[in-house]
């Protein structure tokens, strides 16, 4: 499967990058590895986001940083890797 950030999502795993904090790097790269494999379950505890994030999924990057992104046509696309939701 295909991935795709967001600008705002590239701009929060430079935000990363720039920190040099290795193990939310390793995290998010372990992540997005098993939303490639099984978009809807493996590891993070994926959660169907509801209201005005309806069709959105997140997964624990850590306990104050969420993974967001949406699966269209074959794509994972990622909106956040950085805050708790919309922030």
């Amino acid at each position: 499967m295909e991935i795709e950030f967001t600008p705002k999502a590239l701009s929060q795993l430079d935000y990363w990058k720039q920190t040099g904090n290795e193990a939310i790097l390793r995290r998010i790269r372990a992540l997005l590895e098993s939303i490639a494999y099984s978009p809807f379950s493996g590891i993070g505890k994926p959660e169907a986001l509801k209201h005005q994030l309806s069709g959105f999924w997140s997964r624990r990057i850590n306990d104050e940083h969420r993974l967001v992104y949406t699966i269209k046509d074959d794509k994972v696309i990622v909106v956040q890797c950085r805050f708790h939701y919309s922030k």
